[in-house]
């Protein structure tokens, strides 16, 4: 009996997300994908137990190319309504950081972009074009990485419903 009491709690515990979330609940105000149409995951969030260890801290997207006589660059949009915080050049690749406010930003690279810091982008807006990256993942991919303040986070989650599946039963 006193488990019937505490389903409610539970699925509403389950429903708020983690304490101090600046993630939009799912189904609502979604992000969007930055590749179109929608992606393969090549490579999943596998974060560092450390934050000076190894790891991936972001998600490997598979991007397809336009067919044609000439094949263009896949575009990159903005998953969600932000500001340029960073483009330019980290070692041997091109980045680009939106701050989205909230202490969320996201990072996208390979990416060839002429937006500077300071630039407003919308949802969906073209922030960009692929560009190739020496050896990051076999083909062509977009890395993107997703921070909350200095932590970083699964960018699926801001595209995906991730929560387990929760069976209740039924009286």
């Amino acid at each position: 009996m006193v488990f019937a009491k505490l389903i409610p709690i539970l699925v509403a515990a389950l429903l708020a997300g983690p304490a101090g979330s600046t993630a939009p609940p799912p189904g609502q105000g979604r992000w969007s994908w930055p590749l179109s149409p929608k992606p393969h995951v090549l490579r999943t969030f596998d974060p560092p137990d450390k934050p000076w260890l190894s790891g991936h801290r972001g998600v490997d997207l598979g991007a397809a190319h336009d067919a044609g006589p000439v094949t263009a660059a896949p575009a990159v949009a903005s998953p969600a309504d932000g500001v340029v915080s960073f483009a330019g050049t980290v070692v041997d690749r091109t980045v680009l950081t939106i701050d989205h406010g909230g202490g969320l930003r996201s990072s996208f690279e390979p990416v060839d972009t002429g937006l500077k810091p300071g630039d407003h982008v919308t949802k969906g807006q073209v922030i960009g074009n692929l560009a190739a990256a020496p050896a990051h993942c076999q083909g062509t991919c977009l890395h993107w990485g997703v921070r909350r303040g200095d932590d970083y986070v699964n960018p699926l989650a801001f595209v995906l419903d991730l929560r387990p599946s929760i069976l209740l039963p039924i009286h």
